[in-house]
């Protein structure tokens, strides 16, 4: 999936569909939850204006390359080989947290839900684009693709779970029962939003 087509779709449609339902950042510290080679947390800095990035993979490989595309930016960006499941940092550290399609390839996905809720401060907001049951179990696309084929979720069922792990829905769409866009917040409980992060909608 790491690919010039992938990047070119993470860029023109899945930037600008989140973007529309949950605006863009302006400064505060951001998370990529599986970033592959790099293209997302360039798109974090740059389309949504996040003044730091953390991300990670759990593939050494994609983290090394991820280095390179990367390495003018060793002082907004730190990268590391990582799991969603067990996310190596303190609760409440990340105004924002992006999931480029990698919550579905998660066995364990309400666990990695759960996981991404507690590294949001209290009005942090997620930004995510998801595949949905329907497509990965589709006969053709199982002979292509790799994905986990046990308790997928529908775009109704993933908006179930958000609500369950306590995020606030900003945002959502889907498409053919397919593809699915989520931008939700964390609630504020009693502590206020991050000063950092002055979210512009759209």
């Amino acid at each position: 999936m790491n690919n010039p087509v992938r990047a070119a779709i993470q860029r023109h449609i899945e930037v600008r569909w989140l973007k529309a339902l949950g605006g863009t950042l302006r400064g505060g510290r951001a998370l990529e939850v599986g970033c592959g080679w790099g293209v997302g947390t360039r798109l974090i800095l740059d389309e949504f204006g996040a003044e730091r990035v953390d991300a990670f993979d759990l593939d050494p490989q994609m983290v090394e390359l991820a280095q390179h595309r990367l390495a003018g930016e060793a002082q907004r960006v730190r990268l590391w080989v990582g799991d969603v499941n067990r996310i190596e940092a303190e609760d409440e550290t990340y105004d924002a947290v992006f999931d480029f399609g990698i919550v579905h390839h998660v066995p364990r996905w309400r666990a990695a839900l759960r996981e991404i809720h507690r590294v949001l401060k209290p009005g942090g907001r997620l930004f995510a684009e998801e595949v949905l049951k329907d497509f990965i179990l589709n006969a053709a696309v199982r002979r292509l693709l790799d994905h986990p084929l046990t308790d997928r979720f529908t775009h109704e069922q993933f908006l179930q779970a958000l609500a369950d792990t306590g995020f606030q829905m900003v945002g959502e769409r889907q498409i053919a029962h397919s593809f699915g866009w989520y931008v939700a917040d964390r609630h504020a409980a009693d502590s206020l939003p991050s000063k950092a992060l002055d979210l512009q909608t759209p």
